[in-house]
Protein backbone atom coordinates (compact mmCIF):
# COMPACT_ATOMS: atom_id res chain seq x y z
CA UNK A 1 0.00 0.00 0.00
CA UNK A 2 1.27 3.44 -0.94
CA UNK A 3 2.18 5.50 2.13
CA UNK A 4 2.83 9.18 1.65
CA UNK A 5 4.72 11.43 4.09
CA UNK A 6 3.15 13.91 6.45
CA UNK A 7 5.47 16.50 7.97
CA UNK A 8 5.81 20.07 9.18
CA UNK A 9 7.51 22.57 6.88
CA UNK A 10 9.08 25.90 7.83
CA UNK A 11 9.64 28.91 5.58
CA UNK A 12 11.90 31.75 6.73
CA UNK A 13 11.14 35.39 5.98
CA UNK A 14 14.17 37.40 7.07
CA UNK A 15 16.98 39.68 5.96
CA UNK A 16 20.61 38.57 5.92
CA UNK A 17 23.35 40.41 7.76
CA UNK A 18 24.06 42.37 4.61
CA UNK A 19 27.23 41.24 2.81
CA UNK A 20 28.57 39.82 6.08
CA UNK A 21 28.91 36.14 5.27
CA UNK A 22 30.02 34.75 8.66
CA UNK A 23 27.26 36.64 10.50
CA UNK A 24 24.65 35.57 7.94
CA UNK A 25 25.71 31.93 8.25
CA UNK A 26 25.41 32.27 12.03
CA UNK A 27 21.91 33.75 11.63
CA UNK A 28 20.91 30.94 9.27
CA UNK A 29 22.16 28.30 11.71
CA UNK A 30 20.12 29.88 14.50
CA UNK A 31 16.99 29.86 12.33
CA UNK A 32 17.59 26.23 11.35
CA UNK A 33 17.76 25.25 15.01
CA UNK A 34 14.61 27.25 15.78
CA UNK A 35 12.66 25.58 12.97
CA UNK A 36 13.78 22.13 14.14
CA UNK A 37 12.85 22.88 17.75
CA UNK A 38 9.35 23.71 16.52
CA UNK A 39 9.02 20.33 14.83
CA UNK A 40 9.83 21.20 11.21
CA UNK A 41 11.45 18.54 9.03
CA UNK A 42 12.38 21.00 6.30
CA UNK A 43 13.26 24.68 6.44
CA UNK A 44 13.46 26.92 3.37
CA UNK A 45 15.42 30.18 3.17
CA UNK A 46 15.15 33.14 0.77
CA UNK A 47 16.95 33.67 -2.50
CA UNK A 48 20.68 34.52 -2.09
CA UNK A 49 20.24 34.77 1.67
CA UNK A 50 24.00 34.34 1.95
CA UNK A 51 25.09 37.11 2.06
CA UNK A 52 22.45 39.30 0.37
CA UNK A 53 20.86 40.67 -2.78
CA UNK A 54 22.43 43.25 -5.17
CA UNK A 55 19.88 46.02 -4.68
CA UNK A 56 22.34 48.53 -6.17
CA UNK A 57 21.60 47.12 -9.63
CA UNK A 58 18.10 48.59 -9.41
CA UNK A 59 18.82 52.04 -7.99
CA UNK A 60 22.03 53.22 -9.66
CA UNK A 61 24.01 52.90 -12.89
CA UNK A 62 26.34 49.96 -13.69
CA UNK A 63 29.53 51.99 -13.22
CA UNK A 64 28.54 53.29 -9.77
CA UNK A 65 27.43 49.80 -8.78
CA UNK A 66 30.74 48.23 -9.80
CA UNK A 67 32.35 48.68 -6.38
CA UNK A 68 29.39 46.92 -4.76
CA UNK A 69 29.70 44.06 -7.23
CA UNK A 70 33.27 43.60 -6.00
CA UNK A 71 32.03 43.57 -2.38
CA UNK A 72 29.54 40.85 -3.29
CA UNK A 73 32.17 38.77 -5.09
CA UNK A 74 34.44 38.93 -2.05
CA UNK A 75 31.56 37.87 0.23
CA UNK A 76 30.32 35.06 -2.04
CA UNK A 77 31.03 31.43 -1.19
CA UNK A 78 32.07 28.19 -2.84
CA UNK A 79 29.68 25.24 -2.99
CA UNK A 80 30.88 23.00 -1.43
CA UNK A 81 32.97 25.03 0.96
CA UNK A 82 33.52 25.96 4.60
CA UNK A 83 30.29 27.96 4.91
CA UNK A 84 28.21 25.16 3.43
CA UNK A 85 29.92 22.71 5.83
CA UNK A 86 28.77 24.88 8.75
CA UNK A 87 25.18 24.65 7.52
CA UNK A 88 25.56 20.91 6.97
CA UNK A 89 26.72 20.40 10.54
CA UNK A 90 23.68 22.21 11.92
CA UNK A 91 21.30 20.38 9.58
CA UNK A 92 22.75 17.11 10.81
CA UNK A 93 22.52 18.13 14.47
CA UNK A 94 18.91 19.26 14.02
CA UNK A 95 18.00 16.35 11.68
CA UNK A 96 16.29 18.67 9.22
CA UNK A 97 16.31 19.29 5.46
CA UNK A 98 17.64 22.74 4.56
CA UNK A 99 17.16 24.62 1.28
CA UNK A 100 19.00 27.93 1.20
CA UNK A 101 19.89 30.54 -1.41
CA UNK A 102 23.51 31.67 -1.70
CA UNK A 103 25.73 33.78 -3.90
CA UNK A 104 28.05 31.09 -5.27
CA UNK A 105 31.50 32.13 -6.43
CA UNK A 106 32.90 30.34 -9.44
CA UNK A 107 35.92 28.14 -8.64
CA UNK A 108 37.62 29.25 -11.88
CA UNK A 109 36.52 32.85 -12.51
CA UNK A 110 36.72 35.95 -10.31
CA UNK A 111 33.93 37.59 -12.31
CA UNK A 112 31.33 34.81 -12.26
CA UNK A 113 28.79 34.64 -9.45
CA UNK A 114 25.79 32.31 -9.49
CA UNK A 115 22.41 32.69 -7.82
CA UNK A 116 22.32 29.22 -6.28
CA UNK A 117 19.88 27.15 -4.24
CA UNK A 118 21.61 24.60 -2.01
CA UNK A 119 19.86 21.40 -0.85
CA UNK A 120 21.07 19.72 2.36
CA UNK A 121 19.76 16.50 3.91
CA UNK A 122 19.02 15.78 7.59
CA UNK A 123 22.16 13.63 7.70
CA UNK A 124 24.23 16.66 6.68
CA UNK A 125 24.73 15.43 3.14
CA UNK A 126 24.93 18.01 0.37
CA UNK A 127 22.20 16.70 -1.91
CA UNK A 128 22.87 19.16 -4.71
CA UNK A 129 22.55 22.71 -5.94
CA UNK A 130 20.52 24.62 -8.51
CA UNK A 131 21.90 27.67 -10.28
CA UNK A 132 19.28 30.16 -11.44
CA UNK A 133 18.95 29.70 -15.19
CA UNK A 134 18.38 33.32 -16.17
CA UNK A 135 18.99 36.33 -13.90
CA UNK A 136 16.00 38.67 -14.02
CA UNK A 137 16.26 42.11 -15.60
CA UNK A 138 18.84 44.21 -13.66
CA UNK A 139 20.24 41.04 -12.05
CA UNK A 140 22.11 40.36 -15.28
CA UNK A 141 24.67 42.91 -14.07
CA UNK A 142 25.60 40.50 -11.28
CA UNK A 143 24.86 36.84 -11.95
CA UNK A 144 25.97 34.32 -14.54
CA UNK A 145 23.44 31.98 -16.18
CA UNK A 146 23.03 28.50 -14.73
CA UNK A 147 22.55 25.41 -16.90
CA UNK A 148 20.26 22.41 -17.24
CA UNK A 149 22.47 20.11 -15.17
CA UNK A 150 20.91 21.55 -12.00
CA UNK A 151 17.26 21.06 -12.95
CA UNK A 152 16.96 18.19 -10.49
CA UNK A 153 14.41 16.66 -8.16
CA UNK A 154 15.76 14.87 -5.10
CA UNK A 155 14.18 11.72 -3.69
CA UNK A 156 13.90 12.33 0.03
CA UNK A 157 12.12 10.92 3.05
CA UNK A 158 9.64 13.83 2.85
CA UNK A 159 8.94 13.29 -0.86
CA UNK A 160 10.41 14.33 -4.22
CA UNK A 161 11.98 17.75 -3.57
CA UNK A 162 12.89 20.47 -6.05
CA UNK A 163 13.19 24.22 -6.21
CA UNK A 164 13.61 27.35 -8.31
CA UNK A 165 14.76 30.88 -7.54
CA UNK A 166 12.46 33.89 -7.79
CA UNK A 167 11.56 34.86 -11.36
CA UNK A 168 12.32 31.44 -12.82
CA UNK A 169 9.17 30.27 -11.03
CA UNK A 170 7.53 32.10 -13.96
CA UNK A 171 9.43 29.89 -16.45
CA UNK A 172 6.83 27.33 -17.49
CA UNK A 173 9.29 24.87 -19.04
CA UNK A 174 11.67 25.00 -16.06
CA UNK A 175 8.74 24.25 -13.76
CA UNK A 176 7.50 21.45 -16.01
CA UNK A 177 10.96 19.86 -16.09
CA UNK A 178 10.74 19.46 -12.29
CA UNK A 179 7.16 18.22 -12.38
CA UNK A 180 8.16 15.63 -15.00
CA UNK A 181 10.68 14.21 -12.50
CA UNK A 182 7.88 13.64 -10.00
CA UNK A 183 8.26 16.76 -7.84
CA UNK A 184 5.73 16.96 -4.99
CA UNK A 185 7.51 19.44 -2.68
CA UNK A 186 8.68 22.64 -4.37
CA UNK A 187 10.76 25.38 -2.76
CA UNK A 188 10.35 28.82 -4.32
CA UNK A 189 12.94 31.28 -2.98
CA UNK A 190 12.46 35.04 -3.41
CA UNK A 191 13.77 38.44 -2.40
CA UNK A 192 11.72 41.46 -1.42
CA UNK A 193 11.80 43.87 -4.34
CA UNK A 194 10.25 47.21 -3.38
CA UNK A 195 11.78 48.93 -6.43
CA UNK A 196 9.47 47.13 -8.86
CA UNK A 197 7.22 49.26 -11.14
CA UNK A 198 4.70 51.40 -9.21
CA UNK A 199 1.66 49.30 -10.09
CA UNK A 200 3.41 45.99 -9.34
CA UNK A 201 2.50 44.29 -6.06
CA UNK A 202 5.52 42.08 -5.38
CA UNK A 203 3.92 40.13 -2.51
CA UNK A 204 0.85 39.35 -4.60
CA UNK A 205 3.02 38.36 -7.59
CA UNK A 206 5.02 35.93 -5.45
CA UNK A 207 1.84 34.36 -4.10
CA UNK A 208 0.31 34.13 -7.59
CA UNK A 209 3.29 32.25 -9.00
CA UNK A 210 3.26 29.78 -6.10
CA UNK A 211 -0.46 29.19 -6.56
CA UNK A 212 0.05 28.58 -10.28
CA UNK A 213 2.76 25.96 -9.74
CA UNK A 214 0.91 24.20 -6.94
CA UNK A 215 -2.39 24.14 -8.80
CA UNK A 216 -0.92 23.06 -12.14
CA UNK A 217 1.35 20.40 -10.65
CA UNK A 218 -0.95 19.36 -7.76
CA UNK A 219 1.83 19.71 -5.21
CA UNK A 220 2.97 21.78 -2.23
CA UNK A 221 5.03 24.93 -2.69
CA UNK A 222 7.10 26.33 0.18
CA UNK A 223 7.71 30.03 -0.48
CA UNK A 224 10.52 31.82 1.37
CA UNK A 225 11.20 35.52 0.83
CA UNK A 226 13.74 37.93 2.26
CA UNK A 227 13.01 41.31 3.83
CA UNK A 228 14.70 44.68 3.43
CA UNK A 229 16.37 45.58 6.70
CA UNK A 230 17.30 49.02 8.00
CA UNK A 231 20.92 47.93 7.51
CA UNK A 232 20.33 47.35 3.78
CA UNK A 233 18.57 50.69 3.40
CA UNK A 234 21.39 52.57 5.11
CA UNK A 235 23.99 50.81 2.97
CA UNK A 236 22.16 51.79 -0.22
CA UNK A 237 21.65 55.37 1.04
CA UNK A 238 25.43 55.71 1.02
CA UNK A 239 25.21 55.08 -2.72
CA UNK A 240 21.92 56.78 -3.67
CA UNK A 241 20.41 59.51 -1.46
CA UNK A 242 16.78 58.56 -2.20
CA UNK A 243 17.33 54.82 -1.62
CA UNK A 244 15.08 54.81 1.46
CA UNK A 245 12.04 55.96 -0.50
CA UNK A 246 12.64 53.19 -3.03
CA UNK A 247 13.28 50.39 -0.53
CA UNK A 248 10.66 51.04 2.15
CA UNK A 249 7.66 50.23 -0.03
CA UNK A 250 5.26 47.78 1.59
CA UNK A 251 3.67 44.57 0.25
CA UNK A 252 7.02 43.54 -1.19
CA UNK A 253 7.57 40.20 0.56
CA UNK A 254 5.35 37.10 0.81
CA UNK A 255 6.28 33.92 2.62
CA UNK A 256 3.87 31.02 2.94
CA UNK A 257 2.98 27.47 1.96
CA UNK A 258 0.56 26.63 -0.84
CA UNK A 259 -1.33 23.34 -1.16
CA UNK A 260 -2.19 21.30 -4.27
CA UNK A 261 -5.55 23.06 -4.54
CA UNK A 262 -3.84 26.45 -4.84
CA UNK A 263 -4.84 27.63 -1.36
CA UNK A 264 -2.53 28.68 1.46
CA UNK A 265 -1.81 26.22 4.26
CA UNK A 266 -1.34 27.97 7.59
CA UNK A 267 -0.86 31.72 7.95
CA UNK A 268 1.50 33.51 5.54
CA UNK A 269 3.69 36.52 6.31
CA UNK A 270 3.67 39.83 4.45
CA UNK A 271 6.79 42.01 4.87
CA UNK A 272 7.54 41.14 8.53
CA UNK A 273 10.37 38.85 9.64
CA UNK A 274 9.47 35.47 11.06
CA UNK A 275 9.03 31.78 10.27
CA UNK A 276 5.89 30.33 8.70
CA UNK A 277 4.96 26.77 9.69
CA UNK A 278 2.45 24.43 8.07
CA UNK A 279 1.58 20.75 8.04
CA UNK A 280 2.09 19.07 4.68
CA UNK A 281 0.27 15.84 3.81
CA UNK A 282 1.34 14.55 0.40
CA UNK A 283 -1.77 12.34 0.27
CA UNK A 284 -3.62 15.55 -0.57
CA UNK A 285 -1.90 15.50 -3.97
CA UNK A 286 -3.73 12.35 -5.14
CA UNK A 287 -7.31 13.42 -5.76
CA UNK A 288 -6.48 16.69 -7.57
CA UNK A 289 -4.37 14.68 -10.04
CA UNK A 290 -7.45 12.67 -10.99
CA UNK A 291 -8.74 15.86 -12.60
CA UNK A 292 -5.56 17.40 -14.04
CA UNK A 293 -2.34 15.41 -14.14
CA UNK A 294 -0.14 17.28 -16.59
CA UNK A 295 2.69 14.75 -16.26
CA UNK A 296 0.27 11.86 -16.78
CA UNK A 297 -3.18 11.42 -18.25
CA UNK A 298 -3.87 15.14 -18.76
CA UNK A 299 -1.22 15.61 -21.44
CA UNK A 300 -0.50 14.56 -25.01
CA UNK A 301 3.08 13.41 -25.20
CA UNK A 302 2.52 12.38 -28.81
CA UNK A 303 2.04 16.09 -29.53
CA UNK A 304 4.35 17.79 -27.01
CA UNK A 305 8.00 16.81 -26.50
CA UNK A 306 10.13 18.70 -23.98
CA UNK A 307 13.86 17.99 -24.17
CA UNK A 308 16.28 19.32 -21.55
CA UNK A 309 20.01 19.72 -22.12
CA UNK A 310 21.42 18.32 -18.87
CA UNK A 311 25.09 18.93 -19.70
CA UNK A 312 27.03 21.21 -17.38
CA UNK A 313 28.64 24.26 -19.01
CA UNK A 314 32.37 24.64 -18.60
CA UNK A 315 35.15 26.95 -19.86
CA UNK A 316 36.98 23.80 -21.06
CA UNK A 317 35.05 22.15 -23.84
CA UNK A 318 31.63 20.65 -23.11
CA UNK A 319 30.14 17.66 -21.41
CA UNK A 320 30.32 16.12 -17.98
CA UNK A 321 34.04 15.27 -18.04
CA UNK A 322 35.07 18.87 -18.64
CA UNK A 323 32.63 20.12 -16.02
CA UNK A 324 34.04 17.74 -13.43
CA UNK A 325 37.53 19.06 -14.12
CA UNK A 326 36.48 22.57 -13.06
CA UNK A 327 33.78 22.00 -10.46
CA UNK A 328 34.13 20.51 -6.96
CA UNK A 329 32.49 17.14 -6.38
CA UNK A 330 29.40 17.94 -4.32
CA UNK A 331 28.82 14.26 -3.64
CA UNK A 332 32.05 14.00 -1.64
CA UNK A 333 31.46 12.85 1.93
CA UNK A 334 32.54 15.05 4.82
CA UNK A 335 35.00 13.55 7.28
CA UNK A 336 32.52 13.64 10.16
CA UNK A 337 35.06 12.11 12.54
CA UNK A 338 37.00 15.39 12.47
CA UNK A 339 33.95 17.38 13.51
CA UNK A 340 32.81 18.02 17.04
CA UNK A 341 29.57 16.09 16.52
CA UNK A 342 28.08 12.75 17.56
CA UNK A 343 29.21 10.05 15.14
CA UNK A 344 25.81 8.44 14.68
CA UNK A 345 23.93 9.57 11.61
CA UNK A 346 20.12 9.78 11.56
CA UNK A 347 18.43 7.27 9.32
CA UNK A 348 16.52 8.79 6.39
CA UNK A 349 14.46 5.91 5.11
CA UNK A 350 12.41 6.95 2.09
CA UNK A 351 8.65 6.75 2.24
CA UNK A 352 8.58 5.91 -1.46
CA UNK A 353 9.24 2.35 -2.59
CA UNK A 354 12.41 2.15 -4.63
CA UNK A 355 13.49 5.71 -3.83
CA UNK A 356 16.64 6.75 -1.97
CA UNK A 357 16.83 9.40 0.71
CA UNK A 358 18.90 11.87 -1.24
CA UNK A 359 19.49 10.79 -4.82
CA UNK A 360 18.55 12.96 -7.78
CA UNK A 361 15.29 11.94 -9.41
CA UNK A 362 15.44 10.31 -12.81
CA UNK A 363 14.47 12.50 -15.75
CA UNK A 364 11.28 11.36 -17.43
Amino acid sequence: MLKLPRFKAAAVQAAPVFLDTPATIEKACSLIREAARNGAQIVAFPEVFVPGYPYWNWITDPVSGGAWFEKLVRASILVPGAEIDALRRVAREAEIYVVIGVNERSPVSLGAVYNTLVFIGPDGKLLGKHRKLVPTWAEKLTWTNGDGSSLRVYDTAIGPLGGLACGENTNTLARFSLLAQGELVHVASYISLPVAPPDYDMAEAIKLRAIAHSFEGKLFTIVSCSTVSEEIIEAMESLVPDARAKLERKSSAFTGIIGPDGRTVGSPLIDDEGIVYAEIDLARCIQPKQMHDIIGHYNRFDIFDLRVNRRAHSPLGSGDAAARANEPDISAETDWDRMDLPLERPEAASAFAGRGAGKPGRAQ
